[in-house]
């Protein structure tokens, strides 16, 4: 079976290309990037620059928490109220150490929380 899609949103330029070589290094080549919630969102529900190709298979979505326009707590909300995304895997990204912001992460359905910069370990470990 082939690797999935992976939607990678994330704003940070540096931090976009550390994930993307993590990313390569783990073996994962089908990567869209979205720069801010609402590119995001477009992505996902088909209203942008059109959906994912997914060959059968969900795709992951890699989501940075602090995004522009809508946040990755918004993103998660309007994905998560949306019967064509509700079920998605989502991980969060974030620098946050915080106790109660890893929690709020999993409240919100995503599989577990990433530290950023992103790395090929974290990503083996987890997808």
């Amino acid at each position: 079976m082939s690797n999935p899609d992976i939607l990678l949103v994330e704003d940070n330029r540096n931090c976009e290309e550390l994930a993307l070589r993590a990313l390569r290094k783990a073996g994962y080549s089908n990567v869209t990037v979205a720069r801010d919630g609402v590119e995001a969102i477009g992505i996902l529900l088909g209203e942008g620059r059109g959906r994912l190709e997914t060959e059968g298979q969900q795709p992951l979505v890699l989501l940075d928490m602090k995004l522009p326009k809508i946040d990755g707590v918004g993103v998660l909300q309007r994905i998560r109220s949306d019967e064509r995304t509700k079920r998605l895997r989502v991980f969060a990204l974030s620098s946050s150490e915080d106790p109660r912001d890893i929690e709020e992460c999993l409240n919100l359905g995503v599989l577990a929380v990433l530290p950023k910069p992103l790395n090929a370990e974290a990503l083996k470990r987890w997808l």
